[in-house]
């Protein structure tokens, strides 16, 4: 186990480390000139050369990565080019709305996702099972700012139940208002994240069924639903594990579309706010926050998916 996660950090260092590499030089080939866009339309060509050398941005390169990446290692995630602030704080700050977000999604896809699937599965010579199985097909395809709309229409126009716009200014120090401002956009993301755990758990159960051992386990009385339930579930929950480290990184770029439409003060927001003011240093260590907690759950379910999974705990 030692050695799998001595791999598996190494694995987070290096995905860390090339991602900022190509975080760093996809913004430097961007077309426009960011000196100019932070010095305004009415700035010279020497007010925009000194801006340009008070930034750092003539020097080499690759000065400007070793400073960023530098500054990354000991938790200085820079200043912004537009407002002179501090990055980190800032990013922190908004991560207490895109993480609770994530969170809720996540909640919402699992209980959506997961019972249906099984039934899905359970039903599958039957009807119900073939809708289940066919909405699921249709719900997963579904672009999540269409889903948006569609629950806004539904619970917030329709029915009044749940608002639509905003975070509390004060944040969670409001906590009642603060959740309910999240129900929404989680049930969006959720709602199309579920659709395809569905699927996989429904594939997965599948499976079990027509494995030997509930075979065996009928034979001696009991029901397929009850072999199901005492010896299927376990294989299909390390399925789903297996599948939830692909899924986080799903529910994150749907906050970023999500914080937009349900104007949530999250890094989603921001991020598409500083991608518009070219505001390049606080752009990529957005992404790189954003990617690192992709590869941090990815590393977290292979870690429990291993401890959990004897067959690969054998295999080494």
């Amino acid at each position: 186990m030692t050695r799998f996660l001595l791999g598996r950090v190494l694995l987070l260092v290096v995905g860390l480390l090339v991602a900022s590499v190509i975080i760093f030089a996809t913004l430097r080939v961007l077309p426009g000139d960011v000196a100019q866009v932070v010095a305004g339309t009415q700035s010279t060509p020497a007010q925009v050369e000194e801006l340009r050398r008070q930034l750092g941005l003539d020097r080499p390169v690759v000065l400007q990565y070793l400073d960023w990446i530098g500054g990354v290692v000991t938790g200085d995630l820079g200043r912004s080019l537009v407002t002179k602030g501090a990055v980190g704080p800032e990013i922190a700050a908004k991560l207490g709305v895109t993480l609770p977000l994530a969170g809720m999604s996540l909640a919402a896809a699992l209980v959506l996702g997961v019972p249906l699937g099984v039934l899905a599965a359970v039903l599958r010579r039957r009807a119900g099972g073939a809708v289940i199985a066919f909405v699921a097909q249709a719900v997963a395809a579904v672009p999540v700012v269409w889903a948006g709309m569609l629950l806004v229409a539904l619970f917030a126009v329709t029915l009044h139940w749940l608002p639509t716009q905003g975070f509390p200014l004060d944040g969670w120090s409001e906590p009642g208002r603060a959740f309910s401002s999240l129900v929404l956009p989680a049930l969006t993301i959720g709602a199309v994240e579920g659709a395809v755990i569905l699927r996989f758990t429904r594939s997965a159960t599948l499976s079990v069924l027509d494995a030997d051992h509930l075979r065996t386990a009928a034979a001696v009385g009991l029901t397929r639903t009850q072999a199901l339930l005492r010896h299927g579930l376990g294989s299909v929950a390390l399925t789903v594990l297996a599948v939830l480290g692909v899924q986080i990184a799903g529910l994150l770029v749907g906050a970023v579309v999500v914080e937009q439409l349900f104007s949530l003060p999250g890094v989603g927001r921001m991020l598409v706010t500083d991608v518009g003011r070219r505001d390049v240093t606080k752009v990529q260590s957005e992404l790189l926050v954003l990617t690192g907690l992709v590869l941090v759950v990815g590393f977290a379910v292979d870690v429990v998916h291993r401890a959990l999974d004897p067959r690969q705990r054998e295999a080494t």
